[in-house]
């Protein structure tokens, strides 16, 4: 029996878009909202497209990728 690696989306990202820097940006934005204006309304506002844009992609993309059979198919053209 031959050992499947788990498939791992992260992997074929650039370091621009790992998890750690999709968070990092993310809350550096909300924060930097919040400090620089002190306007919840608006730290609100640039919260909300900025949690789902990190949801999206932390949570909801690597399981499509997945599920749809890209990345082993990717795989097998890599390794040819």
């Amino acid at each position: 029996m031959s050992e499947q690696k788990t498939l791992n989306p992260w992997d074929y990202k650039p370091w621009w878009c790992q998890p750690w820097s999709i968070l990092l940006t993310g809350v550096t934005l909300i924060i930097g909202s919040w400090l620089l204006l002190k306007i919840i309304w608006v730290t609100v506002i640039v919260a909300i497209p900025v949690l789902v844009w990190m949801g999206f992609f932390l949570l909801i993309w690597p399981q499509l990728m997945i599920r749809s059979g890209v990345l082993e198919s990717y795989q097998n053209d890599f390794n040819k």
